[in-house]
């Protein structure tokens, strides 16, 4: 029997019958609204429609591009994130579904997209390719959890920025170095401290210095709610995600329970 060599079979394959990307549906508990067609890309989480209005995909936060800002450093795989974005958004039909806040302070619409053609959602795709990480406010939080879980398959398989050292987990006790970035951090509640009605989650022996997570009383009762109280947190492990800043020492403020991930205690 002859065989007749791999790349041969492939070439007899017709056109389009080879194995496509799944497409990744829109979660339940949003609300749809307008269509529009996508003209422009601006960078990986940020597009223009034939409206003339600008969408920013609310609870993404892809690679950032320069964009005119004087001295900014291009964040690696930045043009890698807007292809990305542009081979299944551009030229495409879009339609607009909303989940909380709808415009930024910058008047972008706050939006997760939907391929009106395919059923895509564009906000999964771009986390399941692993060009995106997700990035939450509290006042737009609906489907979170469903982008945390693209997001954490794709890190785990090594997808997209995962490979790339600049988008690694930091871990709690080298968070100095970050001061200034958004992040996810990882490390070990040594103690918890209520004053003054602020709550602090210290991840080190000096709460001066070492990284703190800060909970405003809004957030305790979230949290509560999700089933976390701050008191049931200490000597636990957690993955927190933020922009980090200074304040006696590196600091994460949580406004709002999916930028906390509780992670199994190591053995």
């Amino acid at each position: 029997m002859r065989y007749i060599p791999y790349l041969f079979l492939l070439l007899l394959i017709p056109a389009g019958a080879q194995a496509k990307e799944p497409v990744i549906p829109l979660p339940a508990g949003l609300t749809a609204a307008e269509t529009a067609t996508v003209v422009k890309v601006v960078d990986g989480d940020t597009v223009v429609l034939n409206t003339g209005k600008e969408v920013r995909l609310v609870g993404l936060q892809a690679p950032k591009l320069p964009l005119g800002r004087k001295g900014f450093k291009i964040w690696p795989l930045a043009p890698e994130a807007k292809a990305a974005l542009e081979r299944i958004t551009l030229n495409r039909k879009l339609r607009l579904h909303y989940g909380g806040r709808r415009t930024d302070r910058h008047r972008r619409i706050l939006a997760h997209l939907e391929d009106v053609k395919t059923g895509r959602w564009i906000q999964g795709r771009m986390l399941a390719d692993g060009m995106a990480r997700v990035y939450t406010f509290k006042d737009n939080r609906a489907v979170v959890g469903a982008m945390l879980k693209l997001e954490r398959r794709a890190r785990i398989d090594g997808r997209g920025i995962w490979r790339n050292r600049y988008y690694r987990i930091r871990q709690a006790d080298a968070s100095a170095r970050d001061i200034g970035s958004f992040q996810l951090i990882e490390g070990q509640v040594r103690t918890v401290a209520t004053p003054r009605n602020i709550t602090y989650l210290n991840f080190g022996a000096d709460w001066r210095s070492d990284f703190t997570v800060m909970l405003r009383g809004a957030t305790r009762k979230a949290l509560a709610k999700a089933g976390m109280s701050v008191e049931s947190l200490k000597g636990k492990r957690l993955r927190v995600r933020g922009w980090v800043k200074s304040r006696n020492g590196p600091m994460i403020e949580a406004t709002h329970p999916e930028q906390i991930e509780l992670l199994p205690d190591r053995r």
